[in-house]
């Protein structure tokens, strides 16, 4: 896909790299997703080796995930890390309460700062979208108390999250239709503590769901109920996979399984508040 030169895209590509240049060696926060893959590919492009991916080993991400970035980043050629982050050390975090995503995402920020200070960074990049900043969002309530620490391209420029699909085409990027994730703590109701257990039982469900090849999955878990959400063109193959959905939910210790008949959609925790 080109992009016209002199488009309203075209320009904020060029804000988005001019922006990066200026900070001259720089942390982009990678999770492998299309938004930090776009913006890793853009700052790789203007500053070479003085740019940093860093992707976070925690128990929200499932292993799929940090593969898929492992191979993107290689893919862009970008200098890439993978630290272990043992986001449960955090008792808010633990907790989860309404204002869980603000913890996490403080606990990321002072992560990321101790590997920029070690490497003579200036800034972290971070990929949020312009999309994504309406409604309650206690994660980027954080992120705007760090100032001048993080530099959000998107937000700055208003590239929103289907501007951001296209610059990936643009790009050549094979993340450019990738399904959007969020972390394995969504799927859970707030009040209810966060495990590494339950998240390791959530992944290995919708690992299942995903080997049936159902794209849009989440497990939402409610105190040994699964919460099944898929897109409705997708429950037929949900039925008729039943039975060994059964089994496999079961051998996980669910003691009981069912399908949201709303289907999947994002933030469907959030919906009690």
């Amino acid at each position: 896909m080109s992009i016209p030169e002199g488009s309203s895209l075209s320009e904020k590509i060029e804000r988005i790299k001019g922006a990066i240049a200026e900070k001259e060696k720089v942390l982009v926060a990678f999770s492998g997703g299309v938004d930090s893959t776009t913006l890793a590919a853009l700052a790789f492009e203007v500053l070479g080796d003085n740019v940093l991916a860093v992707t976070l080993d925690s128990c929200a991400i499932p292993q799929s995930e940090l593969e898929d970035a492992k191979r993107t980043a290689k893919q862009i050629g970008i200098r890439h890390t993978v630290l272990e982050h043992d986001m449960l050390s955090d008792e808010m975090i633990r907790q989860n309460d309404q204002d869980r995503c603000y913890y996490c995402k403080k606990l990321v920020m002072k992560t990321l700062k101790d590997v920029m200070d070690r490497e003579g960074l200036n800034v972290l990049v971070e990929g949020t979208n312009a999309s994504e900043i309406t409604g309650r969002r206690p994660g980027w309530a954080a992120i705007n108390e760090a100032g001048d620490l993080v530099l959000t391209p998107y937000t700055e420029f208003d590239v929103t999250k289907k501007e951001v699909r296209q610059i990936a085409r643009h790009l050549g990027l094979e993340v450019a239709d990738k399904v959007s994730n969020a972390c394995l703590l969504s799927r859970l109701p707030y009040g209810a503590e966060v495990t590494n257990a339950s998240l390791r039982r959530i992944e290995s469900a919708e690992d299942f769901l995903l080997s049936l090849g159902i794209t849009h999955v989440r497990v939402r878990e409610h105190d040994g109920i699964a919460r099944i959400e898929v897109l409705p063109a997708d429950f037929p193959v949900v039925h008729e996979k039943r039975d060994e959905l059964l089994s496999r939910f079961k051998e996980l210790g669910y003691s009981y399984v069912t399908l949201d008949m709303e289907g999947f959609r994002s933030g469907s925790m959030d919906e009690v508040l």
